[in-house]
């Protein structure tokens, strides 16, 4: 009996043995790889980019892992307060893990030097700048992003513009007479139509033809509007 117990609590030391000797994953190499992932995918924002990843929990014990793959879940963004995935998918070790990061980007952004009103053509010296923090999406930061385009509303000066502010000059203007593009393997036909709606350039219009007839066709540099059958 004695012999039994000894054996038996032989097999569950080395049981217990077996599953410490598990590698268990870096939590450094964790943050390394959602730091650099970071990186790589902020390379298009201007300014200067500082990445902070949160340390892991010590209590989270994942298997080691060959390659991990960092990636951005669904609806995230790499700006401001954020979460960045690190998964394993290698055979027999699949894991998941969510971290946060934040993620600041200090830039010079566009302000307006006066009060400017609403389809105002935007002109280099109505634009300066001021050094901030990028706290969003679609700020501009670049003057050729806004010179020779249209407000949208009304602003005061030491506004920062937005994409969302501005819009292209319209190449076309409703009611306005317009050549039509029709364009076929061969050949090229061009008649006369009135568009129905304002439209810049590379947006798709409605034109109303001669004959009545209702086409629809992307408005080109010259105003003319191509129609592809």
């Amino acid at each position: 009996m004695k012999n039994i117990l000894q054996w038996i609590l032989l097999g569950a030391l080395l049981c217990s043995m077996s599953v410490w000797a598990v590698p268990q994953q870096s939590h450094a190499e964790i943050r390394t790889a959602i730091t650099a992932f970071v990186h790589e995918q902020t390379l298009h924002l201007p300014g200067q980019v500082t990445i902070t990843v949160n340390e892991i929990d010590r209590r989270v014990s994942l298997p080691a892992c060959p390659a991990l793959e960092a990636f951005l879940p669904p609806g995230g963004q790499l700006l401001g307060n954020s979460t960045v995935g690190v998964r394993c998918t290698a055979n027999m070790k699949k894991w998941t893990l969510f971290v946060p990061v934040q993620i600041k980007v200090s830039a010079n952004l566009l302000i307006t030097n006066r009060s400017l009103q609403q389809g105002y053509v935007l002109r280099a010296e109505d634009i300066g700048n001021q050094k901030s923090e990028l706290a969003q999406t679609g700020i501009l930061t670049d003057p050729l992003q806004a010179i020779g385009k249209v407000l949208k509303f009304s602003v005061g000066a030491g506004q920062v513009l937005k994409q969302d502010m501005l819009r292209a000059p319209y190449a076309v203007k409703q009611g306005q007479t317009v050549q039509i593009q029709i364009e076929r393997q061969a050949f090229k036909v061009h008649a006369d139509g009135q568009a129905l709606s304002n439209a810049a350039e590379g947006e798709t219009v409605q034109v109303k033809t001669l004959s009545g007839q209702v086409v629809s066709g992307v408005v080109q540099p010259d105003g003319a509007v191509n129609i592809r059958p």
